[in-house]
């Protein structure tokens, strides 16, 4: 495996009252592949949001090391890419200049780059929207174009923090879909946090599964690509899920 994010021996605490120090993630290394998509997953306080920062360089590390094809990270950079739980879109700019604005912020826009933008709409199904608002999309659009903008600058690393856990079910599942053919098509590597199993054993390569600031359990997730709705009601898959659910409810 070529490692292209590391994350080795990655400790961050935050100052509690007096001389006590709240570990929030203690220890922990992880490594992805160029191309692999990591899911973590764990219940809320457990440090997965805290490790995602320090790996995208938002926060650093009071020990360990981490970098991103074999260069230190010290902050973020132009080789990655981020999607939150809230699309955070401008709702004074259009669709397609929403997902431009990464470009616009450095310089004027291109006839290629506009073109690449409309591309990605076009995949993620937003094809006659882009001069829409924001305010005139549902939650999942605006979760599109979200997506289009991280990868609208093809960022060879993609760090995603909850970005479907206010959708239904419906719409998760397609963007799942879509997010998976986009990323697999550039070659993305994809940091991906969720409280959902079954998400993660949908969406991902491998699962670290992570409690009270270390990784208690890894699975590699060895099912076939691509990765179609049917595979969600097979025994194959739900074992997987029921294997993650186990290691979630023991100790670290």
């Amino acid at each position: 495996m070529t490692r292209f994010l590391e994350l080795d021996d990655v400790r961050y605490a935050f100052p509690g009252r007096g001389e006590v120090v709240l570990d929030v993630v203690r220890g922990v290394s992880l490594h992805i592949a160029h191309g692999g998509f990591h899911c973590l997953i764990g219940r809320s306080g457990c440090g997965k949001t805290t490790l995602l920062k320090l790996a995208a360089g938002l926060l650093q590390p009071h020990s360990g090391a981490i970098a991103l094809q074999g260069v230190p990270v010290t902050g973020p950079n132009p080789d990655m890419g981020f999607v939150f739980q809230t699309p955070t879109l401008l709702d004074w700019l259009t669709v397609l200049d929403n997902v431009l604005l990464p470009i616009a912020l450095h310089g004027k826009v291109q006839a290629a780059q506009s073109e690449k933008a409309m591309a990605l709409l076009d995949q993620l199904g937003l094809k006659d929207m882009p001069s829409r608002y924001p305010p005139q999309l549902s939650g999942g659009q605006q979760s599109r174009v979200a997506i289009a903008r991280a990868l609208v600058n093809a960022p060879p690393m993609l760090f995603m923090d909850e970005p479907f856990a206010s959708l239904d079910a419906i719409t998760r599942s397609e963007l799942q879909q879509d997010l998976l053919a986009l990323c697999q098509s550039q070659g993305t590597s994809v940091l991906f946090i969720t409280h959902d199993i079954a998400e993660a054993v949908y969406l991902a390569d491998h699962v670290s599964v992570m409690q009270a600031g270390v990784l208690c359990h890894q699975l590699a997730v060895d099912l076939p690509h691509p990765r179609l709705p049917a595979l969600r009601y097979t025994a194959d898959f739900n074992a997987r899920c029921a294997e993650l659910r186990q290691a979630m409810d023991g100790s670290p």
